[in-house]
Parts: C-alpha cells; structure tokens; sequence
C-alpha cells in the first residue's frame, strides 16, 4: 500500500507547487487532487471554502496520504488553522495538513531590505488579511501592501498568459500596487497560478522589485518539515510514484494541467463531499 504526500488545489495552480516539490523530493509518492469541478475557491465564502477543503483533505486522507498539503493560497488562508485545529483531533491526530502561505511568509525578511512587501492574490486570498497578519505575527517591523487579480487566474486557465490581454491586466495591478508604496522591494505572488505569468510580471514590475514564487520556498520548508519530524517521514512511501485526481473530465484536467507540468499528465476522475 502507498502512503503518499497528498497535494491539494482547487484547480491547477497547486501544479506549479507540486513540480517544485518532486524536484526538491523526488523520492517520495505523490497524489495530487484538484477540484477542477467547483473551481474557482478565490471568490467563495469562508464557509463554503473550508467545507470543499474539509472535503478534499478526507479523500486524501481516506486514500493513504498521512500528510496533506493545501498548494492553494485560498484554502490555506480560509480553511487551513480550523482543519489544523478542529478536524486533526477529531479524525486522526497523527495525520497533518500544511499550507502555503506560512513557508512563503518566512522568507520575506531575509529578501527584502525596504521592509515594505507586495502582495498579489486573489480576491478570497487578500480579503482574508492571512498574509498580513502572519507577516505581522513574525515580522512586526515589515509593512504590507496588498492588490488583488481577479482576472489573473483566469487568464492563465484560458491559456490567455501570453497574450496582450494578459500584459494589460498585468501591467494594470502592477501598478496599481506600486502607487500604494514605492518602496516595496519584494513582490509575493500569492496564488499559485501567477509564476505562468513571470514573463509579463517581470516585463511590468520595476527592476529594483523581486517577483516571489512560492513553489521552491514551499518545497524547502517541506523538506525541513520531514527532517524535523522522522516519524511523519517513516510514514511516507518512497517509490517516486506520481498520481492526478480530478473532481473534472479527465481529459480537460491532462489538457490544461500539461501546460503547468511542460508534459503529458494522466489522470482519474473522483467524486468528493
């Protein structure tokens, strides 16, 4: 029997975390799930979010995964510390689910020297205030400015992030954040889709401001996670198995998670919730 990490997103993005993490972890099995079908979570309510995520994180768990990762910046920030705090006790204390807006939060201090961060997310992820406030918990002295792009996923899940459609849109919140503060020196990119969008990012973005990705951040404090905790690791299979799930046609899922994966992906469909 496999005990794989489970990976989670609401869509494809978690892809772009995935990939980071099998390159750090290449050793270990991998399930990854996205709720294709209920997609978009960046516009939903805080109730409805954590209910799909509950969801998602049973199925994962009900297939072998002892270890849960939410690759999915809304989920992380509307789900994640109830289903840590509530849920765990409830259906197996041993198990764990981590997200991905703590490792992101982590580094900021280090990358930046003005102290005034950006941060670029979804409606759902910005309106939550989880960056702002994890970054206040542990660096008080850094002060945070914050955009949303709602037409950013969008744009990529349509295949429209090379298009001058996407460079408006783009190039439009780019500046929009940097009018709020023009110190801001480091920019997160606080949903998962957004490195798709890097060429059009870094063509809009001042020179002197650092675009920052999540994936190999996340994939680094994974890797620390497994070190400082040996008896989650034991748990964990290791035969570099990889394997998609889907709450969508399969077809639509391969299609489009290919682009994020730069190959051929093969994938089941599931029903969940």
């Amino acid at each position: 029997m496999l005990n794989p990490i489970g990976i989670f997103d609401s869509g494809y993005g978690g892809l772009t975390i995935f990939e980071k993490i099998r390159e750090r972890l290449p050793e270990y099995d991998y399930l990854y799930l996205g709720d294709n079908a209920r997609t978009p979570y960046g516009s939903r309510a805080f109730e409805t979010v954590y209910r799909f995520t509950r969801e998602a994180v049973a199925s994962l768990f009900n297939r072998g995964c002892p270890l849960v990762i939410l690759a999915c910046n809304t989920a992380s920030a509307k789900a994640l510390r109830t289903i840590q705090e509530y849920d765990l006790p409830q259906i197996d204390p041993s198990r764990r689910v981590l997200g991905v807006i703590r490792p992101t939060v982590e580094a900021v201090d280090k990358l930046s020297q003005t102290k005034h961060i950006g941060i670029l997310g979804t409606a759902g992820t910005i309106a939550s205030q989880s960056y702002v406030l994890e970054i206040a918990k542990l660096f008080p002295h850094i002060t945070v400015h914050s955009e949303a792009c709602p037409m950013w996923v969008p744009l990529v899940e349509n295949r429209e992030y090379n298009s001058p459609g996407a460079d408006y849109f783009v190039e439009k919140h780019i500046r929009r954040l940097m009018e709020k503060e023009a110190r801001i020196d480091v920019v997160v990119l606080g949903c998962t889709h957004y490195p798709l969008l890097m060429d059009s990012i870094r063509r809009f973005l001042p020179e002197s401001v650092t675009p920052f990705p999540q994936g190999g951040q996340v994939a680094a404090s994974l890797k620390d996670y497994l070190h400082r905790h040996p008896e989650m690791d034991a748990r964990l299979t290791k035969n570099g198995r990889c394997r998609f799930l889907t709450t969508e046609a399969v077809d639509a899922f391969a299609d489009t998670a290919s682009i994020f994966l730069n190959r051929p992906v093969d994938a089941e469909r599931i029903e969940i919730g």
